[in-house]
């Protein structure tokens, strides 16, 4: 048998895997729209923390910046549990039968999730703007961190979705792995406020390079934000191409883990 179809992607396979999971998340939209209310009331809550501690602009920013960064790491746990249910639901079986490659199942169970990001951190940043009055010094650079920080996190969950071997192995990851990145990235409390320890540990973090990327657009800041989605680009990359490695592996395709 060829090994192309393990390597190419095509735009019909994509396509029907990508309408199959939008459906999913379409017929059970409660989750994904607590994803997006969630965070503007505890932004709400908090502001007045971070303005008391950062000054009305950088709390505001901080405070933007961290909730967008925590709750859009569930994220990790949506299309993780979309790889995962096909093993739970034995339907990776059929998957593996059909002409769709690992790109086609990674590519076609992202990109739901992906634009999913995109709206709930586009809302997030649209209520510190209009609410709190949000400073945006580059639009731009914030759109295009927007786009990266919302890759790096599909192709995260993506591969944990090919390491778990359960539904509670994989909640278990995606809750230690999104405090622990929360907690070292400075996103729920300011990096500034935290212990040494934490400021040597932190740039191990994604969420680290989100928020500075994030402050480095919101400030204007082009050097800071380049970096910043850079190292997130380089995270993404890695993280994708180890959740192709593991899909090709018929272990993993047929459940076995």
């Amino acid at each position: 048998m060829s090994t192309d179809r393990f390597h190419a992607l095509s735009p019909a396979r994509t396509w029907s895997i990508i309408r199959m999971n939008a459906s999913l998340f379409a017929g059970e939209p409660g989750p994904l729209i607590g994803r997006i209310l969630m965070p503007l009331v505890l932004l709400t809550i908090t502001r007045p923390l971070y303005t008391a501690a950062l000054g009305r602009t950088g709390g505001t920013a901080s405070a933007v910046a961290g909730m967008l960064v925590t709750f859009s790491l569930l994220g990790m746990s949506i299309v993780g549990s979309s790889i995962l249910q096909e093993r739970l639901w034995h339907t990776a079986p059929r998957l593996r039968a059909s002409a769709a490659g690992p790109a086609d199942i990674l590519v076609g169970k992202a990109v739901p999730v992906f634009v999913l990001l995109i709206v709930q951190q586009a809302v997030i940043l649209g209520y510190g703007r209009l609410v709190f009055g949000l400073s945006v010094g580059s639009p731009g650079l914030l759109a295009g961190t927007v786009v990266v920080w919302s890759a790096t996190l599909t192709a995260l969950g993506g591969l944990l979705g090919t390491l778990a071997r359960s539904g509670g192995a994989l909640s278990a990851m995606v809750d230690i792995g999104s405090m622990t990145v929360t907690g070292l990235g400075g996103a729920f409390v300011p990096l500034a406020l935290l212990p040494g320890w934490a400021h040597t540990l932190a740039p191990a973090s994604p969420g680290y390079w989100a928020v500075h990327a994030l402050r480095g657009s919101l400030d204007g800041a082009a050097a800071a934000t380049a970096s910043g989605c850079l190292v997130l680009a380089l995270i993404a990359g890695l993280a994708g191409t180890a959740a192709g490695h593991r899909l090709r592996r018929s272990s993993v395709r047929t459940g076995a883990a």
